[in-house]
């Protein structure tokens, strides 16, 4: 495996590889696989969650890291993202984790001659496998078990990568995924995984709760012109009276950031049912698994 792309590249078995390998490293396992190599994490948009914790998870494997700074790099003198690649892994880039607006990005680099490990850190509204990734393991971790459960994703489906990520290996793991949030993001694809229902149904009977935020850099101006937080709180967020509502077991996720007040209230982001932080620690555990991986090319 010399490239993590997209989650449908992974097998149940590829999944459980991933989560028994991150959960030997938050049990202290260490490996200086990385030793005397270098990694270079270009993200074309914004990051924190999954740039520090790659950035973090390189460290504690023994890499260097290149510093990157994609407003100041050649790419702003109209450089291509293949020309700019080719350029890291000549200067000694051992590895590339990437993070890009355009979909499938990365298909520019495997049809032309990029040699080193490339790992997606998330592609436009595409795929987003080291958030699914984690996501799997939180889930595991608090059930033991990742099929015969029944999953909600409620939010901007259409424009979220995550989305798209946890609701197609969900279901190949033996979940039940289901939607809520606007109906107009509720397309043909999510259709075709699973039903969608009110929020209040879904807190009735769902084992995870999965908020989404609305991604307001992808909807036109139209769009955000008419959008009312306060609307859209009412009707599909997440307040202490629909965690009342909730399973005893149920769990809370979000792969943040988090909109306090629009898809979530403030006093549910820690409540006793959240593990929207849990799924922050062991998102630097699995990005270890993921590059001890395409390290040995494993």
């Amino acid at each position: 495996m010399k490239n993590i792309l997209s989650m449908s590249q992974l097998s149940n078995q590829d999944v459980q590889n991933f989560i028994n390998s991150a959960l030997e490293f938050k049990n202290g396992r260490t490996s200086d696989i990385g030793k005397n190599k270098f990694a270079v994490n270009m993200f074309f948009e914004n990051s924190t969650r999954t740039k520090s914790s790659f950035q973090v998870a390189e460290m504690k494997l023994g890499m260097q890291q290149i510093v990157f700074d994609a407003g100041k790099s050649s790419t702003k003198k109209g450089e291509s993202l293949y020309d700019t690649c080719r350029t890291l892994e000549s200067v000694g880039a051992n590895l590339a984790v990437i993070r890009h607006s355009q979909d499938e990005y990365y298909q520019e680099l495997l049809n032309k001659n990029f040699n080193i490990p490339l790992i997606n850190a998330g592609d436009g509204a595409g795929q987003h496998p080291s958030q699914s990734l984690l996501d799997l393991m939180t889930i595991q971790e608090h059930f033991h078990r990742l099929d015969g459960l029944k999953v909600a994703i409620i939010g901007d489906l259409s424009h979220s990568r995550v989305a798209h990520s946890d609701a197609e290996i969900l279901t190949q793991l033996g979940s039940q995924v289901y939607f809520g949030g606007l109906q107009a993001w509720y397309t043909s694809e999510f259709q075709a995984i699973g039903p969608h229902k009110t929020v209040d149904e879904l807190c009735k009977e769902m084992d995870v709760v999965m908020l989404l935020r609305v991604q307001h850099e992808r909807l036109s101006q139209e769009e955000n012109a008419e959008f009312s937080k306060e609307k859209y709180f009412e009707q599909y967020g997440l307040d202490m009276r629909r965690v009342n509502l909730m399973k005893e077991n149920a769990m809370i996720m979000h792969p943040a950031p988090v909109n306090r007040g629009a898809e979530i209230a403030d006093e549910v982001v820690e409540c006793d049912k959240s593990y929207i932080f849990k799924q922050m620690v062991n998102g630097t555990f699995i990005r270890m698994a993921m590059i001890e991986a395409v390290l040995k090319g494993e």
